[in-house]
């Protein structure tokens, strides 16, 4: 029998450990984490889940860039421009182009949104011509390709496509797209060189119309977009999840986004019910749009996904999405979100890997010194002499925060080799200058900047050749100049 003493002391031992287990803490980096008998405190349990429910927030807003992308597009189709349901408008100038993320200022752009639940089998049509564009979903996956870069090989013709669960037909004379979702898009860019010539040519031949096995309806012809003001940037804060929601709500789950669906549950986004967030849901949400946008801004324009394309340089691929945004072992999340967080729609010919067909698009938001491009500061790109193209080359100004062309009073946030009076050296190459006013004498190549605003570049290429892909051709990065 032990003695009292000792009785006394392995008790005062266990009320000691007991205590040391009541009173576990642990530091994290979202503050003291309080245990008891190892089990999680409520005060701790809370800070958990708000946790939680933070960090699925922010990831969600990566996954919902494409889709909320789009959505604005299609509300802005709808509610300011008053189109009809799959009536191709017509971006031909600055202004009517100002609202779309990162557009191409030089070529002229048709597109429409098409709601196949209201509308059912419906039918774009293109004419021959040098053209290239895409059909896609809500989430910015591609359908099929049209123009050039299509089956129709630039031929025109006939798309027909098929909402969720329409049977199965395949009428002679028509391109079969079948759309799993119930919002589309589609678009085409004209290409050819003679810009007025194409838009006299071939926008009449643009149209589209519902289809049955009966017949077809009235085509719907091509119109201007309008100057009226608009944008399809993602909206900021709570207009951001609303946005969202409305995605979620019209659009069918798809097998891949199941386990991100279940994870907005508790954010107060769920399919089926009205989104209410209490006020714990809308801080949370809130917080998570400043976070998960600033993310967005890291993914973007300082990519991790993927190394410079030409090595010792800053330039690095603008797209770097695939067309299905799947890979061998995951689908793409921060590859998506990278390229829709600042443009819309993808394309195999913008992927193009076949020399002499398609587009690459290179992208530079930082200077020869690593620095970020601001529009206060003067650059100069050095184009080489024998660019890597069959058709022409572009460089695009595009402003930082709103991911849209750089807007000032020179009215032109582009240069291109198409440009009648740029001015070439000797050897065929060619300076651009960036920033707030023009070195004396380089007024035709230069694109004017925002001091105190940051911007970035797209270098695009129409029809690369060799050169490009074999990296014998290579673009030097900005350098600051006095």
């Amino acid at each position: 029998m032990k003695s009292l003493p000792t009785m006394l002391a392995m008790a005062a031992f266990a009320a000691a450990s007991a205590t040391a287990v009541a009173q576990e803490a642990i530091d994290s980096h979202i503050g003291k984490l309080t245990f008891e008998s190892g089990y999680p405190s409520q005060e701790t349990v809370k800070k958990l889940y708000d946790e939680m429910d933070f960090q699925r927030a922010c990831q969600a807003y990566l996954w919902g860039i494409p889709a909320v992308g789009m959505a604005e597009w299609r509300l802005a189709h709808r509610d300011i421009f008053k189109a009809q349901n799959g009536q191709m408008l017509s971006y031909l100038d600055f202004k009517e182009k100002l609202g779309i993320l990162t557009p191409n200022y030089t070529t002229p752009y048709i597109a429409t949104l098409i709601d196949t639940q209201e509308s059912g089998p419906f039918v774009v049509e293109i004419p021959p011509g040098l053209m290239a564009g895409m059909i896609m979903d809500a989430w910015q996956r591609v359908l099929a390709d049209l123009g050039v870069v299509g089956p129709d090989k630039g031929k025109g013709g006939k798309y027909l496509i098929l909402p969720p669960g329409y049977p199965k037909v395949n009428p002679k004379g028509y391109y079969v797209v079948r759309s799993e979702g119930r919002t589309v898009f589609a678009g085409v860019r004209l290409l050819d060189a003679d810009k007025e010539r194409a838009i006299r040519e071939l926008i009449p031949g643009i149209k589209t119309y519902k289809w049955s096995p009966d017949g077809t309806g009235p085509a719907i012809p091509v119109r201007h977009a309008g100057d009226a003001a608009w944008s399809q940037m993602p909206p900021h804060g709570m207009a951001y999840w609303e946005s969202l929601n409305k995605v979620i709500q019209s659009e069918p789950v798809m097998e891949r986004d199941r386990l991100i669906l279940a994870q907005l549950r508790f954010l107060g986004i769920e399919k089926g019910k009205p989104f209410n967030p209490d006020a714990r849901q809308k801080k949370l949400l809130e917080d998570a749009a400043v976070v998960g946008e600033a993310m967005a801004k890291a993914n973007t324009s300082d990519k991790r996904v993927e190394p410079a394309f030409w090595p010792g340089t800053n330039w690095k691929h603008a797209l770097v999405v695939s067309v299905d945004q799947r890979m061998p072992g995951y689908d793409q999340l921060d590859e998506r979100a990278a390229w829709f967080y600042e443009a819309v729609a993808v394309s195999k010919g913008m992927l193009t890997q076949t020399p002499g067909v398609g587009q690459r698009y290179i992208a530079a938001y930082k200077d020869h010194d690593g620095n970020w491009l601001t529009g206060g500061s003067t650059y100069k790109l050095h184009v080489p002499p024998n660019a890597p193209i069959k058709q022409f080359w572009s460089v695009t100004a595009y402003d930082e925060g709103t991911r849209q062309m750089v807007v000032t009073q020179q009215g032109r946030p582009d240069l291109s080799s198409r440009k009648e009076d740029i001015v070439k050296n000797p050897d065929s190459s060619i300076d651009v200058y960036f920033g707030p006013k023009a070195p004396p004498g380089k007024e035709a190549n230069w694109v004017q900047t925002i001091p105190g605003k940051g911007w970035f570049a797209y270098f695009r290429f129409y029809a690369p050749t060799e050169a490009f892909f074999n990296k014998s051709w290579a673009l030097p990065d900005f350098e600051k100049v006095n």
